[in-house]
């Protein structure tokens, strides 16, 4: 691989498109890859993926001629980031890996507000759940890294993401190399050594940032995507070309360019360490995260995300091209760390009247206000990370307090017309971990593969199917995930290796399948007890890819 040029890579608008690779041909790679490439684009949907499927041309027209499970599904209810990315390469799901929401709440600690982020370490003095030191500490299982590793101590174990919480769940404690966007460039886990290559990426980036940048031009098929969407107080989205002034590094961020930057420090490491050029196989993980906050920020179906899937088709082609003209033998997993849904503004233009913003009556500080008007106790009575998920009574409260707020909320939640359901701890526990088909799970199936003992809370609530959690969309974010619902659970899982014969299978697998899968390609033995997932088969016809 010829030496990169950070700033000409990080071009989101490069004119060199990756051509169409050629069509795999019936055969079965008689050895193990040298290099796996895992790779999570956040909030990518089954349905955004089914919705732009025709369109793509290069990095992920390349995937949809491998095994293709358009029917994926992160299987369990708490569908955010942390939970999603601890699945991945775990093969288990968050009621084994330990990671139920991207934050919870331990109402023992000293902390004044009791939030911990699932990818901290809390006790670090000083510390809260917003300013705080990056930690793989709460997962609770291996990774197909660490594994891997463990059985071959040559290994090579790298992970690089947009987000904190996507390279640390996916590249595990062990992994050698651990980066990720840090608001001004790549940084890693505290204590660990500068890395002269990540230094000279992130001063390309720092050149590009303090430019201006022009809008994106906007591809001929986005033309019915570009109106604008009237979000309240004078703001609209849906027209955006994600332009953006000098040192604007939160645009930078909710844009392609940061997935393009992203995928430059991953070849970088890549051709740098010499992964996949050694005897063992390596692995190396890819978060791209620009997805996700153009999601939230602008919402799934408007001009920004058509952009967005485009540029993102366009780099995953210019990414693999350069693998293949270093000669390296490898195999790629894409997938999902959830799905996402658009702002209820635009779905009501579009055909769904019935959409809904959340009730603010029913977020923690107003069902607070409100439950020590009923029962005339004060203080925080009720713990919450917003109107739905785990929500966890005060620990102060006696016997008869904790009942007496406990019936007032139920009193509240189970007469709401935006409320689904209120399942408590002590039914999600008695509930035995679910099997079968993940697309014919009961709520409170989906509820038990998300629970985890001392971390879940006293109360899970779900909302009714489009009702979105976020009540006013002109402070921050517009559109969002979270729900038990498929339109969150739902996530493609691909698999391409060059003399892979490609195959699609239509039912529904889950995100745990992909670790025992990739597992398999390279002869690891996972002890099936270990582990929620199963292997999928992704040779086509009578051969077999699992073991016996």
């Amino acid at each position: 691989m010829a030496a990169l040029c950070a700033p000409a890579l990080l071009n989101a608008q490069s004119a060199a498109a990756s051509a169409t690779p050629a069509a795999a041909t019936p055969a079965v790679p008689a050895t193990p890859p040298k290099l796996i490439v895992a790779i999570s684009v956040d909030q990518f949907s089954g349905d955004l993926f089914n919705e732009y499927r025709q369109h793509y041309i290069a990095g992920m027209k390349r995937m949809t001629q491998g095994a293709v499970f358009p029917r994926g599904y992160q299987s369990h209810a708490a569908t955010e980031t942390c939970p999603g990315h601890s699945t991945i390469l775990t093969g288990s799901r968050p009621s084994r890996t330990g990671i139920i929401a991207n934050t919870w709440f331990d109402l023992e600690t000293a902390r004044a507000d009791k939030a911990v982020y699932c990818a901290e370490d809390e006790s670090q003095p000083e510390t809260t759940s917003e300013a705080y030191v990056a930690s793989a500490l709460h997962l609770k299982v291996p990774t197909l890294g660490g594994r891997m590793k463990a059985a071959n101590p040559a290994t090579r174990v790298v992970s690089v993401a947009g987000k904190d919480r996507a390279a640390i769940m996916m590249g595990g404690p062990t992994a050698d190399q651990l980066w990720w966007w840090g608001g001004k460039g790549y940084v890693t886990l505290k204590g660990r050594v500068d890395n002269a290559l990540v230094t000279q990426v992130n001063a390309g980036v720092a050149k590009m940032l303090n430019e201006d940048r022009p809008g994106m031009e906007l591809p001929a098929e986005c033309a019915s995507r570009d109106f604008a969407v009237d979000i309240g107080a004078g703001k609209s989205v849906g027209t955006g070309r994600f332009a953006r002034k000098a040192g604007d590094a939160r645009a930078f961020r909710a844009s392609p360019e940061q997935d393009a930057a992203t995928l430059v420090l991953a070849a970088a490491l890549i051709e740098n360490m010499g992964l996949g050029k050694q005897s063992q196989t390596d692995i190396i993980s890819i978060g791209l995260s620009a997805n996700d906050y153009i999601g939230h920020t602008y919402g799934t179906e408007g001009a920004e995300m058509c952009i967005q899937q485009y540029s993102l088709d366009r780099e995953l082609g210019a990414f693999f091209d350069r693998l293949d003209a270093d000669g390296i033998d490898y195999e790629v997993m894409l997938t999902a760390d959830h799905g996402g849904h658009d702002l209820p503004e635009r779905h009501r233009q579009n055909a769904m009247p019935m959409e809904a913003r959340i009730d603010p009556a029913l977020e923690p500080r107003a069902l607070n206000a409100t439950l020590a008007a009923k029962t005339g106790l004060s203080g925080t009575l009720l713990y919450g990370d917003g109107p739905a998920g785990d929500m966890y009574l005060a620990r102060t409260l006696s016997p008869a307090q904790r009942k007496k707020v406990a019936d007032a909320l139920m009193a509240i939640w189970k007469t709401h017309p935006q409320i689904q359901t209120v399942l408590t701890n002590a039914e999600i526990a008695a509930t035995p971990s679910p099997s079968g088909p993940p697309e014919s799970w009961s709520l409170i199936q989906e509820a038990r593969a998300s629970f985890y003992p001392g971390r879940s809370g006293d109360f899970l609530v779900m909302l009714k199917p489009r009702i979105t959690p976020i009540a006013d969309p002109t402070k921050g974010y517009v559109a969002t995930h979270g729900s038990p619902w498929d339109l969150d659970r739902r996530v493609p899982i691909l698999f391409w290796r060059k003399g892979l014969a490609g195959f699609e299978q239509p039912l529904g697998v889950e995100t745990a399948d992909i670790m025992p899968t990739l597992a398999a390609t390279i002869g690891l033995s996972v002890p099936r007890g270990e582990i929620d997932g199963q292997c999928l088969d992704i040779i086509a016809g009578p051969e077999e890819s699992c073991p016996k």
